[in-house]
């Protein structure tokens, strides 16, 4: 029996030998022993001031009553590692670059990247400057305390699974954990280096060509902050023709390719999607503020997500989801407000060209005449024995970590890196009784920036783009590498939050966020970013909404997985028109006419107008492959060939591989089409036969975090598509994470699930549960107890008590 090893969706070698994972007293078979909840349970946690009562109800939702918030901390890390120890420890190694720790040195590729990104440097140093008597410290302590009283507790048959798959066993969980894990949230949010892919097009292209293809500014205009127009503005322009490539475009894709990771989002045109709206009492058919949030993220089993209520009397009294190993609620409410959020992709990282005084071993750097001291730090990777297997050089400048390339050494500043874990900013903000004190408890927010909504039980509602905002020389843009040399060239500090992108109660009555840009360019803000996602989301949904004037919670949710999609209505009907009078192009036409543009899951026309898509975007940017002519070094966003749909006869349509003929619009638009045609048919068969039907072609695939196959969840039919509020595109690893659905009425309802279960153990019936659930969209009821006798009878599935225990 073979198989292999994955990590964060990574093969990083073959499975162990699985011997002892199958003992049937000591290995995985045990764990099916743990995997029921007891109907009544204890535990002491050290530290403890008072006993504190856990009811997990039927859905297994820990309710934490406490007399203290961090007795409610502590309880919430136990009943965290109880249910994700194994999650905790991967999701926090992965940012250390510790995995050959846990599995050998098939990792070691993978500890490289983490450690050079200087997320442990970043870490140590947080966490040296924390001051013990800070509500920051003393959370992440007393959730460090509850996750290492339920280690300390745990018998053979509590050790998950995956330990024994390993022949491994838990470390113990360190505040450094938590500040790490907070690091790799902000590596999946925060890292898009566009400067150091944009050379490459440049050299390909020209860089005027380069910044049209890329632009500062989306050309179509559905801001997150609402301007003067209810309707999106397209901004369209001629982009300027491509200029021949650079002699040195291959030398140049090479120096990217050093720096890169094989994802960097902005050069493959993928991104985080994730939505979230808010509606006013004005526009909704109980007179109450409704809120929605769906944060698209990797599926994964367990999921990323861990679902909570924690009650203290007097204190706190919020619900909603945590991620395992930080001490509080990130998305979710209290009695008085709700919230959620999407990614801002703001553009929070900068590149530095560094002078250093040796090529081969450093140990100063040049700044305004002077040298400095790098700071040098030696990082040994060790296997799961101990023994160190590989060795690191990483030095720093006062800005982050130095990387050498075949073109000089260059240094990083990044946000994610400066930002501190922002605990207590949560905590604080969970006391507010209105969105204006919201606003005001998560001001001091540093990061990953979010689009934070909010709506309370009076009838506002709000947004504001939250996070820490490098203010560049002369508000520069930040799409160039700098010459790290002059300090004139540092950042000059953060925006002020009263700058922020946002709106409160706009005339309009609702808010919609979908990683678009926030601000309307005619603003001429600062820079803020660039390359914005295309804004289909942000359009679909705002038109939802302002065709509803009576909005309902049950509508709320059928938005999460409409199939409508915008991107459609723009281009299936140039298609259409470029196949008009064409007989090899009549079959072709006649079924994309057929579809009506709906993503559903028993439609049977949407995957020949998505591989149309995909052809046209390589027929059309073949400026752009790279040398080797296997791949494109950056794909355009959509909308910017929305743009150029607008100029039939622009350069960009002629296709430089053919020389007996000028290719314009309408011919690459034909092209394409057919070509999709033919490789439907090669793929899916005949198209009156069922294999193009939607359900059959396109799946989501909620993976185990080592993508175990067998404890997986693959090949999930589900409603939507790229560009759709529940996009469907690629590998299918990504989706709706959690989707959450609020009425702030005077006694506040909620309805929610996500892609997964509450354990982690694949023998729980808490395992998977809620997958069929989420595929079909639905969601469920939320117990939001005011008191613990409110949870009785069916509601509770067992009780835990914690008591305090010898330190």
């Amino acid at each position: 029996m073979a198989g292999t090893l994955y990590v964060g969706g990574v093969g990083v070698g073959p499975l162990p030998p699985l011997g002892p994972f199958l003992d049937p007293v000591a290995g995985v078979w045990s764990v099916a022993r743990s995997a029921t909840l007891p109907q009544e349970l204890s535990g002491s946690i050290p530290g403890l001031t008072g006993e504190v009562e856990v009811v997990y109800d039927r859905r297994g939702v820990p309710h934490i009553w406490a007399s203290t918030t961090e007795d409610a901390v502590r309880a919430l890390g136990f009943v965290v590692a109880r249910d994700r120890l194994f999650q905790l420890e991967l999701q926090s190694r992965a940012p250390e670059g510790t995995l050959t720790e846990l599995v050998g040195s098939a990792a070691l590729r993978l500890d490289r990247r983490q450690r050079r990104l200087g997320f442990l440097w970043s870490a140590e140093r947080e966490l040296g400057q924390l001051d013990p008597e800070s509500h920051t410290a003393k959370l992440l302590s007393a959730y460090s305390e509850g996750v290492n009283a339920w280690i300390d507790a745990m018998g053979a048959s509590d050790l998950p699974f995956e330990y024994h798959l390993l022949h491994a066993t838990p470390r113990r969980w360190e505040l450094l954990h938590s500040m790490l894990l907070n690091k790799r949230m902000g590596y999946t949010l925060a890292y898009d280096p566009q400067e150091l892919w944009r050379p490459t097009v440049e050299a390909l292209v020209g860089k005027p060509a380069a910044d049209a293809l890329f632009p500062l500014n989306n050309p179509i205009v559905q801001p997150i902050q609402p301007n003067a127009s209810p309707e999106p503005r397209f901004d369209f322009a001629e982009l300027p023709p491509p200029a021949e490539a650079s002699p040195d475009a291959a030398r140049i894709a090479m120096l990217a390719e050093q720096m890169l990771p094989p994802d960097a989002a902005g050069r493959s045109g993928a991104a985080r999607a994730s939505n979230n709206w808010a509606v006013s009492p004005a526009r909704t058919a109980n007179g109450n503020a409704l809120l929605s949030n769906d944060p698209h993220l990797e599926l994964t089993l367990p999921s990323i997500w861990y679902e909570a209520h924690l009650s203290v009397p007097g204190q706190m009294d919020v619900y909603g989801v945590t991620i395992p190993g930080l001490p509080g609620v990130i998305i979710g409410f209290t009695r008085n407000v709700a919230w959620g959020f999407t990614n801002a992709g703001a553009d929070v990282l900068d590149f530095y060209r560094e002078t250093l005084d040796d090529d081969e071993a450093p140990t100063r750097y040049l700044l305004d005449g002077d040298w400095r001291e790098l700071e040098r730090r030696v990082e040994l990777y060790r296997d799961p024995d101990g023994h160190v297997i590989a060795t690191d050089t990483v030095n720093y400048t006062h800005r982050g970590p130095v990387r050498p390339t075949d073109d000089g050494p260059v240094s990083m500043r990044w946000t994610v890196l400066d930002q501190p874990i922002s605990s207590s900013t949560f905590a604080d903000a969970f006391d507010a009784s209105n969105v204006e004190e919201w606003l005001a408890a998560m001001a001091s927010y540093p990061g990953p920036a979010q689009n934070m909504i909010v709506a309370d039980r009076s009838g506002s509602i709000a947004i504001r783009s939250t996070g820490l905002y490098p203010v560049r020389p002369d508000n520069g843009d930040g799409r160039v590498v700098r010459d790290g040399s002059s300090s004139a060239n540092d950042w000059q500090g953060y925006w002020a939050a009263e700058d922020y992108p946002g709106a409160i109660n706009p005339a309009q009555g609702f808010l919609a966020s979908a990683n678009q840009q926030p601000f309307d360019p005619a603003l001429g803000k600062p820079y803020l970013g660039a390359n914005w996602p295309s804004p289909w989301r942000a359009m679909r949904i705002n038109q939802l909404l302002a065709a509803d004037s009576r909005v309902t919670p049950e509508a709320m949710r059928l938005y999460h997985t409409d199939p409508g999609n915008v991107k459609a209505d723009l281009f299936v009907p140039v298609f259409l028109d470029a196949a008009r009078g064409r007989d090899d192009l009549a079959e072709a036409r006649r079924l994309l006419k057929e579809w009506d543009r709906r993503y559903t899951k028993d439609n049977e026309r949407a995957i020949l107008f998505e591989l149309a898509m995909n052809e046209l975007n390589f027929r059309t940017f073949d400026e752009l492959f790279l040398p080797d002519g296997r791949r494109l070094a950056a794909r355009p966003g959509q909308s910017v060939m929305a743009g150029l749909l607008r100029f039939p006869e622009s350069p960009w349509w002629d296709d430089r591989r053919t020389t007996d003929r000028i290719e314009s619009r309408d011919d690459v638009l034909a092209a394409s089409l057919k070509a999709a045609l033919e490789l439907a048919k090669r793929r899916y068969g005949d198209p009156t036969a069922g294999g193009w039907r939607w359900s059959e072609v396109r799946h989501n695939n909620v993976n185990h975090i080592l993508g175990l196959p067998s404890l997986s969840r693959r090949g999930l039919s589900v409603q939507g598509g790229s560009g759709n509020l529940n996009p469907s595109s690629g590998s299918g690893s990504f989706g709706a994470s959690w989707r959450m659905v609020v009425e702030l009425a005077p006694e506040l309802r909620a309805w929610a699930t996500y892609p997964g279960g509450q354990s982690g153990n694949p023998a729980s019936p808490w395992y998977a549960n809620r997958i069929e659930q989420w595929v079909a969209g639905e969601l469920d009821d939320v117990l939001f107890p005011q008191d613990r006798g409110d949870l009785a009878g069916d509601d509770v599935a067992g009780v835990l008590t914690l008591r305090a225990g010898a330190r």
